[in-house]
């Protein structure tokens, strides 16, 4: 019975080793969060009507640099051809961003609320889209590795207001 355990715990361990590419996510996470932050902005396609920018709160994103802060900055600004900037929800108020008459922005707030790596190089991401509190959307992403590019392996919203 002994054994037995240890084989099937060392057989593990050789298709676990099998599995590993040697890619550490972790050293891509501008990469990974410019794939889930661009497929949470291509849910609910209403909420980006006539939006005048995009916020993207990095103010949980510890372990990516500055020059990846400004790529996912500069790739949101020439995709989606608006005002793109780091911004919280708060600091959007104190500049002026959000419409008191309307309580909404008059752009959409992207934020990213928890990141898990999983098996086989695959991030699970929360994250949300924000207009108002009437206009908004819950999103799971799903990234992964394939080829030579992060690219979403599933997305699915989980709610909506």
């Amino acid at each position: 019975m002994k054994f037995r355990y240890f084989s099937i715990l060392f057989t593990m361990l050789i298709l676990l080793s099998a599995c590993n590419t040697g890619l550490e996510p972790k050293e891509h996470l501008g990469e990974i969060y410019t794939v889930a932050l661009d497929s949470i902005m291509e849910q609910d396609e209403a909420l980006s009507s006539e939006m005048e920018y995009i916020a993207i709160d990095m103010s949980n994103f510890e372990e990516v640099d500055e020059g990846s802060k400004e790529a996912i900055l500069s790739y949101f600004k020439e995709k989606y051809k608006v005002d793109v900037m780091d911004a919280t929800f708060e600091q959007l108020k104190e500049k002026g961003l959000y419409n008191p008459d309307t309580l909404s922005l008059d752009g959409v707030l992207l934020r990213i609320e928890k990141v898990e790596f999983k098996f086989n190089n695959n991030i699970f991401i929360e994250g949300s889209k924000y207009r108002s509190g009437l206009g908004a959307v819950g999103v799971e992403v799903t990234v992964h590795h394939k080829g030579s590019t992060w690219k979403p392996k599933e997305v699915k919203q989980t709610w909506i207001s």
